[in-house]
């Protein structure tokens, strides 16, 4: 199953945040919509191939690897 698609099972699940960080994989413009709604402002590059990419801030998502880190932790 592509990322966006199990996205949309857990979307109402969110808590109230002022950002969400994701990958390339979730970028939608469903989604970036249903965050929107939510008031959460979307962290997610669009992918090279999109021909006009969305905004993002790139500060904020260099972040990213301290969670993926965190969880890579746990796993082992």
């Amino acid at each position: 199953m592509s990322d966006h698609k199990g996205a949309r099972l857990v979307l109402d699940a969110l808590p109230p945040a002022p950002s969400l960080i994701a990958d390339r994989g979730y970028d939608r413009a469903w989604f970036r919509e249903a965050q929107a709604a939510k008031g959460i402002t979307p962290c997610i590059p669009s992918p090279r191939s999109r021909k006009r990419p969305s905004a993002y801030d790139k500060t904020l998502y260099r972040q990213r690897h301290k969670v993926e880190n965190l969880f890579a932790k746990l796993k082992d």
